[in-house]
């Protein structure tokens, strides 16, 4: 990949890795690929089914592999059998001869607000590439039953051109949410910090016809009472929410007071 002026990966030389949760024939990862592809190639790896809320898991205990697959877009695809997160180190190490100026996960059907982006697929992957020392950002829409890509992939199309121009910290991605709304009724994309809460209700015990107990996993996020600014507020008025995640999970306000606990 060689640098066009100041030291700018240009259309024709530049490589975008992309890839998702939700399966390689998802089709919000075949509206990404056509939005970047303006930008450079784009290469799609993504999970053979749908890997939704496997956080940041990597598969040590099979075989990974990869297969070619011809993609909604009629562009080829690469399948596998790994997580979101390999699916990144795969992609990087086996079909890239050199790493890629930007990844991105999605566009998620589901918004990943909050603590959500701990259990979220898209965002670890994201994560991943963070780890790895590539600009990254993850990018989902606030509804389950999307009707149209089109303004999710147009935001993503210019966040992407901005990340790549100017780059981002060391171990910090981006984490965007876009409402399902169309693009004239949409607001400004605004920067924020994710919601805090917990879920209530997520275990939910059944039994079978022979009486035996099994277990539902669900439940409802409560938010908890906040300040303004974070990213449920902002797709709620419906803005675009951009979260800066920093790879660092020190609690350094903690750390003096930790000391004095074991001296």
């Amino acid at each position: 990949m060689a640098a066009g002026p100041g030291g700018i990966c240009t259309p024709t030389d530049m490589t975008i890795l992309i890839t998702n949760d939700d399966g390689i024939y998802a089709p919000g990862l075949t509206a990404l690929k056509r939005a970047l592809s303006p930008l450079g190639e784009v290469i799609a790896i993504a999970p053979d089914r749908p890997r939704s809320a496997t956080g940041h898991a990597i598969t040590l205990h099979k075989p990974l592999r990869i297969t070619p697959v011809e993609i909604p877009d009629g562009g080829t695809g690469y399948m596998t059998n790994g997580t979101p997160s390999d699916c990144v180190v795969l992609g990087m190490i086996d079909l890239l001869e050199e790493r890629p100026a930007l990844v991105v996960a999605g566009i998620n059907p589901g918004a990943n607000l909050g603590e959500d982006l701990t259990y979220s697929g898209t965002v670890s992957a994201a994560m991943e590439a963070a780890l790895i020392g590539v600009p990254a950002f993850a990018i989902s829409i606030a509804s389950y039953q999307v009707q149209d890509y089109t303004a999710a992939a147009k935001y993503a199309q210019s966040l992407a051109r901005r990340v790549i121009e100017r780059g981002l910290p060391a171990g910090t991605l981006l984490n965007v949410n876009v409402p399902d709304l169309p693009e004239d009724k949409m607001g400004p994309a605004v920067v924020t910090r994710h919601a805090r809460g917990h879920y209530q209700g997520r275990l939910e015990r059944r039994l079978d016809p022979n009486g035996h107990p099994y277990y539902w996993m669900g439940g409802d996020i409560v938010y908890d009472p906040e300040p303004d600014g974070t990213d449920r507020e902002a797709v709620a008025a419906g803005n675009i929410s951009v979260t800066p995640i920093h790879l660092d999970l020190t609690a350094h306000d903690f750390m003096d007071e930790l000391r004095a606990w074991l001296a």
